[in-house]
């Protein structure tokens, strides 16, 4: 089986969240996607084969199975670039159609995704209790134009929105507490975030239900913020989201919001080869 390792959402030549990816004519077996995603041991490993006009993909954690991974995608659109050309392809997920584009940019590939639909919703109060346990923070800590939110844009995060950078930069949590919480809540990541300018948002993703301490980069998270955003606070402006720094792998996502409530959100980034 050929495994590429791509890492998306890289900036300036470094950086950037790695991914597996598997080209194959057919797809393989669950269980022994389950395997391969947890020997290669990033947060999500992509497996791609014809169907029809386009892929059939599923995405696969270290410990389980996701339904929609940004990152992913956007490496699977890199490496379909390279062994097919520039263009748009059809993408057949679980759940749900989406597209990813592949191009080249200085010399190297970049793909832009369209999203899944998107959605929010307020969550339990116990939920919100807990989260902010988890972290240690209080209500003073929020950011006062926006609120912790469920958000879904193929995937389901948990948005806390933060007053104070330092808060963001200083994240610290109970790995084993953070697991059970997220996995007791069906999240994929806990997306925090600290904005910066109507143009600029930072982000951390803890990743732990699926046996990540935190995520360097994630589109599916990115296009939830952005559905949620516009939906709810009128947001219809691109905006860029650096998140990985504070983990020593800065990343870009360049995030538009499609018109429309609930309408998918188009998500791009660089790409790098691992060749280690």
């Amino acid at each position: 089986m050929d495994i590429q390792k791509i890492a998306a959402f890289s900036l300036n030549g470094a950086g950037g969240n790695p991914a597996g990816v598997v080209l194959s004519d057919m797809l393989p077996e669950t269980e022994e996607m389950q395997v391969v995603a947890a020997r290669v041991g990033y947060s999500e490993t992509v497996f791609a084969a014809p169907q029809e006009n386009g892929f059939r993909v599923r995405y696969f954690a270290p410990e389980a199975e996701v339904a929609f991974c940004g990152h992913a995608t956007i490496a699977l659109g890199a490496a379909l670039g390279a062994a097919k050309g520039a263009g748009t392809y059809q993408l057949q997920l679980n759940d749900a159609k989406i597209s990813v584009d592949a191009f080249e940019e200085n010399g190297n590939w970049s793909a832009k995704l369209t999203s899944p639909s998107t959605k929010y919703e307020d969550p339990d109060p116990e939920l919100r209790a807990q989260v902010l346990a988890l972290f240690g923070w209080v209500e003073s800590d929020l950011a006062d134009d926006l609120d912790i939110t469920l958000i879904n844009g193929g995937a389901r995060h948990l948005l806390i929105p933060l007053k104070n950078h330092g808060s963001l930069q200083e994240m610290i949590y109970d790995f084993d507490i953070g697991a059970a919480l997220m996995q007791a809540f069906e999240l994929v990541t806990i997306n925090l975030v600290w904005q910066e300018s109507p143009e600029v948002i930072h982000s951390r993703n803890p990743f732990a239900g699926h046996g990540v301490y935190e995520d360097p980069a994630t589109g599916a998270a990115a296009a939830a913020l952005a559905g949620y955003m516009r939906d709810a606070r009128g947001v219809d402006q691109p905006f860029t989201i650096y998140q990985g720094a504070d983990m020593g792998v800065p990343s870009r996502l360049k995030v538009t919001p499609t018109a429309g409530k609930g309408q998918p959100i188009l998500v791009a980034g660089e790409t790098r080869l691992i060749t280690d």
